[in-house]
This record gives C-alpha cells, sequence and structure tokens, in this order.
C-alpha cells in the first residue's frame, strides 16, 4: 500500500519558486531518504506533507485519500530545529505533547511509561529540559514525535547532538518502527546514514527531483567499472589488454576495467601469472559522490566556485 504519494506539487514564496513539479510515492513500512543541500526544497516539501502549508499546484494523498487537516494526527514530525520548552519538567512535557497528538490522559501516560522504560530514563520525569543535555533533548524529542503511534514519521536530521552509543539506540527504533509498519521519512546532510538506513531516495536540487530510486540501484547506475584488487606483494601488475591501473598504494591496486572486458577474465589472467589474490572486489561510488556530482551538474555556478 502506497502511505504518501505526492504529484507534482510547486511552491513559491514572493515569487520565488522552491518547489518545482516534484513528485515521488512512499510504500508501507518503507525508509525514504529525501535528500538535497541547503536550500534545495525539501522543508517547503516536508511542511506540504506535514499541511503546515498547502501546494499552489499538485496533489498529495495520505494512505489513498487527498491530504486533509486531519491526517496530521497521523503524522509524527522531528524538525531540525527542535521546540521543546526548557522550563517545563520532562513527565509533564511528553504527556502534554501526546495529549496534543490526540491521546487520552491515560493513553499518554501508558505510552509515556512505555517509552522511558524502554530508553532508560524514567528518572528524568521530574527533571526540568533546560537540565538535560543536548543528545538527552533529543531522545525526549523522539519520544514525542512517535509516542502517538504515527504512520507516518518525518524525520529531520535525528541524530543530531547523540553521542555513537545513542545513535545506535535512535538507529535501532528507527528500524523496529518500520518492521511494524510505520512508514519513515529520513531527511540528513550524512550520507552514510543514508546508506545505512534507507532503501530507497529522492535528490531534490534547486526545487526539483533530479535523481530517484533504490539505493543499491542508483549505486550500480553510477558506477564507473573501477575494481581493487589487494595482491601478495608490490611486484607491477600486468593487466594489458583488460584496461589500466589507476593507482597503487603498496600491494593494493585500483583500476579501470576497459568496456565490454569481464572482470572474471580479468581475475583468473592475473591468476594465471603465478600471484596470489587477497582480495577482489568492484568499487562502487559512495552515495555521497554521487549526491555531490549530481548537484554540481544541476548547479554549474555552485561547482565553478568550489573549483575557483
Amino acid at each position: 500500500m502506497e502511505v504518501l504519494k505526492v504529484e507534482n506539487i510547486t511552491k513559491s514564496y514572493s515569487g520565488k519558486q522552491a518547489v518545482r513539479g516534484v513528485s515521488f510515492t512512499i510504500k508501507e513500512g518503507a525508509i525514504f531518504g529525501l535528500l538535497g543541500p541547503n536550500g534545495a526544497g525539501k522543508t517547503s516539501i516536508i511542511r506540504i506533507i506535514t499541511t503546515i502549508t498547502a501546494a499552489d499546484e499538485g496533489s498529495v494523498y495520505f494512505c489513498g485519500n487527498p491530504l486533509n487537516e486531519r491526517h496530521p494526527e497521523q503524522i509524527g514530525y522531528l524538525p531540525e530545529e527542535r521546540g521543546l520548552y526548557k522550563k517545563m519538567k520532562v513527565g509533564e512535557h511528553l504527556l502534554y505533547l501526546a495529549r496534543l497528538k490526540g491521546l487520552s490522559k491515560s493513553e499518554a501516560k501508558e505510552a509515556l511509561d512505555y517509552w522511558m522504560k524502554r530508553f532508560e530514563i524514567a528518572d528524568w520525569w521530574k527533571k526540568k529540559v533546560e537540565e538535560l543535555s543536548k543528545g538527552m533533548q533529543q531522545k525526549i524529542q523522539f519520544i514525542s514525535t512517535v509516542i502517538h503511534k504515527p504512520k507516518l514519521l518525518i524525520l529531520d536530521e535525528p541524530f543530531s547532538g547523540l553521542d555513537p552509543i545513542n545513535t545506535n539506540l535512535i538507529k535501532s527504533e528507527i528500524r523496529r518502527l518500520r518492521d511494524e509498519g510505520t512508514t519513515i521519512i529520513f531527511s540528513t546532510h550524512r550520507m552514510e546514514q543514508v546508506e545505512e538506513i534507507c532503501e530507497e531516495i529522492a535528490l531534490i536540487s534547486n526545487g526539483k527531483k533530479i535523481l530517484s530510486g533504490h539505493v543499491d540501484e542508483i549505486k550500480e547506475r553510477f558506477k564507473e567499472n573501477n575494481f581493487e584488487v589487494e595482491m601478495d606483494s608490490t611486484d607491477s601488475l600486468d593487466i594489458s589488454g583488460f584496461g589500466n591501473i589507476i593507482s597503487q598504494d603498496g600491494k593494493r591496486f585500483i583500476f579501470h576495467l576497459a568496456e565490454g572486458k569481464n572482470s572474471s577474465d580479468l581475475l583468473l589472467h592475473i591468476l594465471n601469472q603465478g600471484r596470489q589474490v587477497k582480495s577482489f572486489r568492484e568499487i562502487l561510488p559512495t552515495l555521497n559522490e554521487v549526491f555531490i556530482k549530481q548537484v554540481k551538474i544541476d548547479n554549474p555556478e555552485l561547482a565553478a566556485a568550489n573549483e575557483a
């Protein structure tokens, strides 16, 4: 089932177009990366999905129905800019936010007890938010976002301020929520996190979608036929007729396989030279490399400025 369908939406502010004909769909239980450089239009798209603002043109469907003012009750949104009331006590604050999400007092108390025990923070109940570290506040913000069991969870830089242990804790919770059927939109500048967590992505630049698809498929699409082989020695390697060596670092060689050549034949060619191969792998581009390359293509002025 499609939880979210965005069709050709546009949005302008003071005559400047922030979103230009963006479309994508997200299926139930998916973790979807909404990516792009600063000012690309991601936040504008999220504000439309959460009904904070409306699209000038285009349509948004939630669980098959046109998006309406009641749907945010089934959406959890963790914005990049956090919004906790620092003078309130943690327990009172979370109960208040849960009630705003439509939970009864007893439902809110039950859900809050569950999450505070799960995160091992039951003793924070009477602490003021301002007494907590940035990372601790982030955990409270995460609880406030998921406490009403949303169908769609939107996370904008969810690991900001977290140490590695708590980052792994939140990652684990994201995956668990996904496994239980929650659909998740994940927005971040950290491409290594996207590779680790997301299944599909859409890359936004200058208000329009310039790339989308499954993470593995995208990396395959942009590979450059480069391979890495680790040998038994630093002796020179003969791959004549198969391509050219790009670099060598000790026993490790990086080479480009010529068009029409087979990597298995090359490996056999190396072994027939009496050499011992410790490892042999194709080098796929990272999402960060794809991201930078595609954004530069879409923003030639930005690329020229960075190279100046």
